[in-house]
């Protein structure tokens, strides 16, 4: 058997807003923030072909993304169901399938007592790509973690995944894997090293 038989399955695991969406500009905080109605969800430019490309090199794809507005009671679940809901059609409008969408809404300085906790899900916590590991039959030594916040690349190395760091203009050095500006440029990044690792592993 081949060593690339051996392999489990690739992986490509997204932050939403902000690699995804755009963040939205919240007035009551002065700060970019993830989109509280679904009015305000909008894709990325350049993220379908992105995904596509992804999608298309063999990788299974993921959102893993904290979503603690309604443990802060900024938002009410029936619209964060709603924009997940846009979300979702808006992949199926690009062409791409995600194998899982995985949302913590927990936070620990909440206001809903039963969503104000401290979780083992909510990133940097490596919880749900392990549990996507153990479901989907990943290797997380193949894969990738992509985000726009510190928490992603701790919650990537946690898991033994690698990770790129997007938007990263004024942004403190972290130590991601690669930095840059969006996902299109992660894509063609992941997708170079696959064909330098790929051809390699043919002449070994």
């Amino acid at each position: 058997m081949g060593a690339s038989a051996m392999r489990g399955r690739r992986a490509v695991f997204l932050d939403r807003d902000g690699v995804i969406n755009h963040n939205v500009l919240n007035p009551a905080t002065g700060e970019l923030e993830a989109p509280l109605t679904a009015a305000e969800f909008k894709v990325l430019p350049g993220v379908p072909e992105a995904l596509r490309s992804l999608q298309k090199a063999g990788y299974l794809l993921f959102v893993v993304s904290n979503q603690p507005n309604y443990a802060k009671g900024k938002s009410t679940l029936d619209e964060l169901r709603a924009i997940d809901g846009k979300l979702q059609r808006e992949l199926a409008a690009m062409r791409v399938e995600m194998a899982e969408m995985y949302y913590c809404r927990h936070h620990p300085e909440g206001v809903v007592p039963e969503y104000s906790v401290v979780c083992e899900c909510r990133k940097p916590s490596p919880y749900f790509l392990r549990k996507a590991a153990r479901e989907f039959g990943i290797d997380l030594g193949q894969s990738w973690m992509v985000g726009d916040r510190v928490t992603d690349v701790e919650c990537g190395r946690a898991a033994g995944v690698r990770t790129a760091l997007v938007g990263t203009s004024g942004m403190p050095c972290v130590e991601a894997d690669w930095t840059g500006e969006d996902l299109a440029e992660a894509v063609e990044h992941i997708l170079s090293v696959q064909v330098r690792e790929d051809g390699n592993a043919q002449l070994c």
